[in-house]
């Protein structure tokens, strides 16, 4: 479980590096981090775990950096994986099976 703790901190420095992103830039951000909680939804179908987002995520993002550039080929910032695709794993873990109120398997996440 301690991989996973590490790319639970990740995911939480994703989302608070896009809450801290320059109010001109947070707009687009927030827009491709949405674009990539769709793809992850896509991905991985109806009912999952965090272990299984876990999973995916350890199997590499650059998916998420090419959909990024999709939508704003002209903004690089925009592609950061450190934000966009950070941010968007620990939006869709709010939705994992094993997610309740904040809480994963007993643990705060």
């Amino acid at each position: 479980m301690e991989e996973a703790e590490h790319v639970y901190f990740q995911w939480q420095q994703g989302e608070r590096r896009l809450a801290q992103a320059p109010a001109e830039r947070r707009q687009l951000l927030e827009r491709v981090t949405e674009r990539l909680v769709v793809e992850l939804r896509r991905r991985l179908g109806g009912r999952f775990t965090s272990g299984e987002l876990v999973e995916l995520y350890s199997r590499g993002t650059a998916w998420c950096q090419r959909v990024a550039m999709e939508m704003a080929p002209e903004e690089p910032w925009a592609w950061e994986e450190g934000i966009v695709a950070d941010a968007a794993f620990r939006r869709y873990l709010r939705e994992a099976a094993d997610y309740a109120g904040g809480r994963l398997g007993g643990r705060p996440s």
